[in-house]
């Protein structure tokens, strides 16, 4: 009897877990900003916190054509990145300190393929699959509208 109750109250701790991790995922929506590439204007949802980071566009069924998620990172480290339950499928430009296109990588949904900066980047900004090369956007690119890391 006490075993049970014990499985019980684990089962349930657990599952109080994962419904906080989900408020916290879904509940609130992220703060967003509006950047500036050239002409584009881009409404970028800004992913900062480790939490919403590793959720990133998990689960989405759709992302609108020009809006976005900003990756903002608080160390001088490469960030890299896969789509682990992504149904979307992805562009992410890696972007400096300076607000420069590193360089831009395509993405598979569902693809656990880790896609990598060619150098430290405190910024990552995910689009549509072919945003960026159907505007003819690429390394070199300056990003407007940036928020401090």
């Amino acid at each position: 009897m006490l075993n049970s109750f014990i499985k019980c109250s684990l089962l349930l701790a657990q599952l109080i877990s994962l419904s906080m991790i989900a408020a916290t995922c879904y509940g609130a929506p992220l703060p967003s900003i509006t950047l500036k590439i050239h002409q584009e204007i881009i409404k970028a949802e800004v992913a900062s916190t480790p939490a919403s980071q590793q959720m990133g566009l998990m689960y989405r069924k759709e992302l609108p054509e020009n809006q976005g998620m900003l990756f903002v990172f608080n160390d001088k480290l490469s960030h890299c990145f896969w789509m682990k339950n992504t149904a979307i499928p992805l562009a992410i430009a890696f972007i400096d300190a300076s607000g420069k296109i590193i360089n831009i990588a395509e993405m598979e949904a569902f693809s656990e393929s880790s896609h990598c900066p060619l150098r430290p980047n405190p910024y990552a900004l995910e689009m549509n699959r072919g945003w960026f090369s159907k505007r003819k956007l690429g390394p070199g690119s300056f990003v407007e509208g940036l928020p401090r890391p």
